[in-house]
């Protein structure tokens, strides 16, 4: 099977959140720009094509829980993919199973970055949710029935989007599916000098959805290295 090298980058507090007020800190704040360096700055450690989140990221993040203006009386599109190869260095690959995110535009600005929009669907999104992106000129790929199949979704956006490098960037379900899956080469953690304590914001793995099992595994160190404000950067090849 061809499929994109994929890699996990991601920022965590000291006590491996996510998200959360840690943030906010001057040590989150410089983390968060070292982490960014890596995977957008003008010269980026991997030069990939597309990077990839879930559902609730991307509300989290792009779409803000804005609902789809869709049309249930829309003709029937055809069966399959809808494929739309942009003329831009970088893809946003979301994982929208159902069809839910309210997308404004087919292109997203991530600070310095431009990417656009490619939706994963499941054979669960209805007519009119493909409809609505066929509108917005948002490509998207079917992979699985009622549940997302990630080698089939990898090699479709290896064979269709000649996405050779993918950026894996959670949420914590998402990230450790892929991992259990077989799916991901690498992890890349910036791990910011601060922490908030909380209780109730994800974490960097987490299982869940019924797609993500508590199954210990291991993984050998790439390297370590101390960035700017006490942050330091891990890089794992996964076992």
């Amino acid at each position: 099977m061809n499929r994109p090298y994929i890699f996990c980058h991601m920022m965590t507090s000291l006590d491996r959140k996510i998200m959360g007020g840690y943030m906010e800190t001057p040590e989150g704040g410089a983390a968060g720009s070292v982490f960014y360096e890596i995977a957008f700055g003008k010269n980026p450690y991997y030069h990939h094509q597309g990077w990839l989140s879930g559902r609730v990221t991307t509300d989290d993040n792009f779409t803000f829980y804005e609902k789809p203006k869709l049309d249930e009386n829309a003709p029937a599109v055809p069966e399959g993919d809808f494929i739309r190869k942009a003329d831009v260095p970088m893809y946003y690959v979301s994982i929208d199973p159902s069809g839910k995110l309210g997308w404004k535009s087919n292109l997203l600005h991530y600070g310095d970055t431009t990417a656009h929009v490619i939706e994963i669907l499941t054979e669960k999104a209805g007519n009119a949710y493909k409809a609505f992106l066929r509108k917005m000129e948002i490509p998207y790929i079917i992979a699985g029935t009622d549940k997302l199949d990630p080698a089939l979704a990898m090699e479709k956006l290896y064979e269709s989007f000649d996405i050779r490098t993918l950026m894996l960037g959670g949420g914590g379900v998402l990230n450790w599916s892929f991992i259990q899956a077989g799916m991901c080469d690498e992890i890349s953690v910036v791990i910011a000098a601060s922490a908030d304590g909380s209780t109730d914001t994800p974490a960097l793995f987490s299982t869940g959805n019924g797609i993500a099992l508590s199954k210990a595994i291991g993984f050998s160190l790439v390297s370590a290295e101390v960035k700017d404000g006490g942050s330091v950067w891990l890089r794992y090849k996964t076992k």
